[in-house]
């Protein structure tokens, strides 16, 4: 064996491998000592034969964000995202999925070829508008515009059965016993017999004023809820003027302003219609017949292939995106049905309900918007100016009181505040963000440089003073702390008085003379149900002891916040069959749909498992374009495993 390495050695093919690792080396800098570390592919999650690499892990989660930003009508974003944890359970959800689609294909979960093209051909995006048939060229074109592939969009129609299929397999099979529902049935339906009294406070009787030695261990006891949190005192340099608002504004720059926004000021016409498009010409010329001769769009659409009505309330032109339709709308009156137009997609037929004219605005109208408008771009002008000449001043050595006299600006000193922004009262001190971000990070005496704070708000900040965090005195909360000192032994003496009483009745005593001998009042209820109303009626303290014990059990628990109850059960009656059958059977079918859910999850997990699937949570970060270092994430997800 050595002999055919020596060999192997001193031939040209040697001298070729040691040529291609020297050139490695030169092109690496020699920094990578593995040249084959980086042979293969390294994707976000793995799961057998199925995987998803960085682009396209982008590119899903892209998706997933531009869906949330639809629902929540706001902006979303990668960081608002990663904040929030969402990339740890969206690649989860994701692994767990991809692994049992990789274990399902190789169980021989493979849906035939012909449901996927089946499916295709149902979106009617991927019709040509003219011949009303399938149009390659638009499909590949209108899968680009979504970042997909065909190859890709079959993948999903695929997985999609896959899953649909095995669940409905998963369901259809599920039988639960009868006695699941039963058991549930009756003893929610049983009725119990009990009588109770509560404990008060003035039966246990009060505690005394505490003594200082008292009050000083209470306040050790608590010293991690009473110590006092860091403070920091500042002042803040502002740049802007309450005169800065008030200056005239000349009428010509008024008249010009107006005259530039006139289009935006006005009110648009709008209009109020429906739109079914189909297709085919012919189909939407049947549907515009239809709706001439009375039908509703929903008539018309459903007897001409089942096509939905559109409907656009008080829309105005700019907001009909096809500007086909948007002619033959705005070209029509209230109450007409406009011909077929061919728009980007099929050929589309609208009936015009309601016309609102719009309004033109007028100078007299818009002069006291315009006006502010005006304003407030002259002091967002003046408090930039303001920011030059102090940044001019700063550098020219003066110091910030200098600078903020020079150029007119106003230092105001603000309350102490925390690093979650509260006022010693407990209330939210309102500021901006950046001031209490500003602070935290100076020293004492700091000062910082100005800060944007948006919409045209600059300021610069000096720390003047830092409060450390510290245990308050005992002269400084005195009367507070003896007042939950008192509360929490009173509430100990009623804990106490409560239980003392129901060790009587546990011990055979009656416990209507034992009720007696406290001073309170007994109360005897029979054929009582666990139900909303009878726990209004009795209080939840009661509902929980009553249907908490055996019969002849005694109970004894909180009523209320100055109450106790003590209480027992005198008999159990058990549910009337004829009216727990029909309850045992809706329980029955409300548990088999949660037990259903909960295996179809098992079963993604299992198959996950199966396929050992894997993610990698910082390459994922890498492809979002966030910094691993920065996320407060774990490296990496954890391979799914089924519950138990």
């Amino acid at each position: 064996m050595i002999t055919l390495f020596r060999n192997f050695a001193r031939s040209k093919f040697a001298l070729i491998l040691i040529a291609i690792v020297g050139l490695a080396v030169v092109v690496t800098g020699g920094t990578q000592l593995d040249v084959f570390a980086s042979l293969g592919g390294k994707h976000v999650i793995s799961a057998g034969d199925r995987k998803v690499d960085q682009a396209q892990f982008r590119a899903d989660f892209d998706r997933l964000r531009e869906s949330l930003t639809e629902r929540a009508q706001r902006p979303v974003t990668i960081d608002d995202m990663v904040k929030e944890n969402l990339h740890v359970r969206y690649l989860e959800e994701q692994t767990r999925q991809l692994g049992f689609l990789n274990w399902a294909w190789k169980a021989g979960i493979r849906p035939g070829k012909e449901l996927v093209v089946k499916q295709i051909r149902e979106i009617p995006a991927f019709f040509n508008g003219v011949t009303g048939q399938f149009d390659e060229t638009q499909y590949q074109s209108k899968l680009a515009e979504q970042g997909l592939t065909a190859q890709r969009l079959e993948q999903e129609f695929r997985d999609q059965y896959a899953v649909n299929h095995y669940g409905s397999a998963a369901f259809a099979g599920l039988r639960l016993p009868r006695v699941y529902g039963a058991v549930l049935a009756a003893r929610a339906m049983e009725s119990r017999d009990g009588r109770w009294f509560e404990v008060t406070q003035a039966m246990a009787g009060t505690a005394p004023a505490p003594t200082d030695a008292q009050l000083q261990a209470f306040l050790s006891e608590n010293a991690a809820q009473l110590r006092r949190p860091e403070f920091r005192m500042a002042s803040v340099l502002l740049f802007n003027n309450p005169s800065d608002t008030a200056a005239a504004i000349p009428e010509a720059r008024i008249v010009e302003r107006f005259n530039f926004r006139q289009a935006a000021l006005s009110t648009p016409e709008t209009r109020t219609f429906v739109t079914l498009t189909a297709p085919t010409k012919a189909a939407a010329d049947a549907i515009a017949a239809a709706l001439r001769a009375g039908q509703t769009p929903a008539q018309a659409g459903q007897a001409n292939g089942g096509v939905q009505p559109a409907t656009f309330n008080a829309t105005p032109r700019a907001a009909v995106t096809d500007p086909a339709i948007a002619a033959a709308v705005f070209g029509a009156t209230a109450g007409q049905v406009t011909d077929a137009v061919q728009g980007r997609v099929g050929f589309t037929v609208a009936q015009v309900s309601a016309v609102t004219p719009g309004a033109a605005a007028t100078l007299d109208s818009a002069r006291e918007a315009i006006i502010n408008e005006l304003r407030t771009e002259d002091a967002k002008g003046a408090v930039f100016a303001r920011v030059e000449k102090y940044e001019k001043a700063r550098s020219e050595g003066k110091t910030l009181d200098q600078a903020a006299a020079e150029i007119g600006g106003r230092i105001i000193p603000l309350p102490p505040f925390t690093q979650d922004g509260k006022l010693p009262d407990g209330q939210p001190m309102n500021a901006p963000p950046q001031i209490l971000q500003s602070a935290y990070a100076l020293s004492k005496g700091g000062e910082s440089d100005v800060i944007d704070a948006g919409q045209g708000q600059y300021f610069v900040l000096r720390l003047t003073d830092i409060r450390p965090a510290a245990l308050p005195t005992l002269a400084d909360i005195r009367e507070p702390l003896a007042q939950q000192w008192v509360l929490r032994e009173n509430a100990k003496r009623l804990a106490a008085k409560a239980e003392e009483l129901a060790s009587r009745v546990r011990q055979g005593q009656d416990i209507a003379a034992v009720a007696a001998s406290a001073g309170g009042t007994l109360i005897t209820r029979a054929s009582l149900q666990q139900n909303p109303q009878v726990q209004t009626e009795i209080g939840q303290g009661v509902m929980e002891g009553l249907f908490g014990q055996g019969k002849g059990q005694v109970f004894s628990g909180p009523a209320s916040q100055t109450a106790y109850v003590v209480g027992r059960v005198d008999a159990i009656r058990p549910a009337v069959p004829a009216l727990a059958a029909p309850v045992a059977e809706q329980v029955r079918a409300r548990m088999a749909e949660q037990m259903g859910n909960a295996m179809v999850e098992n079963a993604l997990a299992a198959g996950a498992l199966r396929s050992k699937a894997k993610s990698d949570t910082a390459f994922a970060l890498q492809a979002l374009g966030v910094d691993p270092a920065t996320a407060t994430t774990p490296s990496s997800a954890p391979t799914p495993t089924p519950a138990q």
